[in-house]
């Protein structure tokens, strides 16, 4: 008998680009059957008409501290993360961790997590811990003792690689980068927010694949479209493609927005970043209280990014066309790069997923659903080495999300970041139904995901 049986949807086939109709059966958490599933099972989901898919796995979030959410509940982003179908998710990126990796995920293990989690370990956290000032680079003791850090972090706390967050950071250089990278295990990977956006974004483009090329290491190049979608996105990805070419492992990923959001206090806004955007002060909105919803003037972001540096801000300054060219890359995976200050902050973190599916696949023809899931599935599980998670087969696990492929669409906005989107309609974790018809059943499903369960 089947624990859970999923009978008549219409389920991906990767392997045959295609989709066919048919059942799935579940047992002890893994896919046991797929095809005509006639035996019984304890509960039966009756999918016709929906779209049965691999639980989407979200390269690039930021769940980096856990029990401070507005609603009571430990998670203030994976909630988020589950309602729009997301099963899987990798935090420290973009450099940063605020919370111990090993209480991290120690806390999930005990917990449960309304989603499973793996992590980096963020070079700015290692900068932060020694009290280097952000716009000086390190010295060779310093490195050294970072280095000792990411070893002890990748080896006994099972981060799966470093992230880089260098425009968060000024100060650092190639050399310490390439440094961290030096005697350590090479089945990581590594994941960099970039030196600059807009005119510098080719260069930033660059020095990360200069990093891959330099450190044998595969590069994950962070939410490319608030790099380069200023005028930059071709170029951007020729060069990718031609590094590809050369065989170096690169990939990048990319939020369906044309706004990116980050602290107002954070060196992204240092002096001449409009200048560098062709923007203005009115192209920032402020996202907590007591400005929330606010467009600045040059008056209020500077006070704000005095007086509330870790406020939220999203900046306009991005073009939709060019993120569009990203995400029908063939080396760039749909993340939401979510991040919230307890559930405030940018509408990617509740919306991403169902708003492709939905506006880039259904409404606008833009992208092709296969394609399209392929970039929320299996590419970034096999990215990660998640060899058990992103298809649709038997011995796989049982993570899915059963969608309304005429309904799906995100809701979230940017005065309500949370809002909920509609057309999901059961996601599935380890084989137990972690949401059904938009409402959450069990959110303490998911586990965390170490470097030493991967196959890197």
């Amino acid at each position: 008998m089947y624990d859970l049986a999923i009978r008549e949807g219409m389920i991906i086939d990767f392997e045959n680009n295609s989709i066919f109709v048919g059942d799935i059966g579940i047992k002890g958490g893994k896919i046991v059957d797929v095809g005509r599933c006639n035996g019984n099972a304890k509960k039966v989901i009756n999918a016709e008409g929906l779209i049965v898919s691999p639980g989407f796995v979200d390269i690039h979030m930021h769940e980096e501290v856990i029990g401070n959410s507005v609603d009571g509940d430990d998670y203030d982003i994976g909630n988020n993360m589950l309602r729009m179908g997301v099963t899987t998710a990798v935090g420290g990126n973009c450099g940063n961790n605020r919370q111990d990796i090993k209480e991290f995920l120690d806390f999930v293990d005990h917990n449960g997590a309304p989603i499973n989690y793996l992590t980096f370990i963020g070079h700015n956290f290692l900068r932060n811990s020694l009290a280097i000032d952000p716009y000086r680079k390190a010295t060779e003791i310093e490195i050294q003792k970072m280095k000792d850090m990411v070893k002890e972090y990748i080896e006994s706390d099972n981060a799966i690689g470093i992230s880089f967050g260098i425009e968060y950071s000024p100060g650092i250089t190639f050399r310490e980068m390439v440094g961290l990278c030096n005697d350590i295990e090479d089945n990581i990977l590594l994941s960099s927010h970039y030196r600059g956006d807009a005119d510098k974004s080719i260069d930033s483009i660059k020095e990360m694949i200069e990093i891959s090329r330099v450190t044998k290491k595969p590069m994950q190049i962070s939410h490319i479209g608030s790099c380069s979608a200023m005028g930059y996105m071709d170029e951007s990805l020729d060069l990718i493609e031609v590094a590809i070419g050369e065989g170096l492992d690169i990939a990048a990923d990319c939020y369906p927005y044309n706004a990116f959001s980050t602290r107002i206090g954070s060196a992204v806004f240092d002096e001449g970043c409009f200048e560098t955007w062709n923007k203005s002060y009115d192209s920032i909105l402020l996202t907590e209280e007591p400005y929330k919803g606010i467009y600045c003037d040059e008056e209020l972001f500077y006070k704000v990014r005095k007086e509330y540096p870790d406020m939220y801000a999203v900046a306009f300054v991005m073009n939709e066309e060019e993120v569009i060219d990203a995400l029908k890359a063939s080396f760039v995976f749909v993340a939401s790069d979510g991040m919230l200050n307890k559930g405030q902050g940018h509408p990617r973190a509740a919306g991403t997923f169902p708003k492709v599916l939905g506006k880039y696949v259904r409404d606008d023809n833009r992208l092709d659903l296969t394609d399209a899931l392929k970039k929320m599935t299996l590419l970034p599980a096999q990215r990660l080495g998640l060899r058990n998670k992103g298809d649709i087969q038997v011995g796989m696990d049982g993570d899915i999300v059963i969608f309304n492929p005429a309904t799906i669409i995100d809701q979230a906005t940017f005065t309500e970041p949370t809002k909920p989107p509609i057309g999901i309609e059961y996601v599935i974790i380890d084989g137990k139904i972690a949401l059904e018809r938009n409402n959450v059943v069990n959110n303490r499903l998911g586990k965390s995901i170490r470097r030493n369960q991967l196959s890197l």
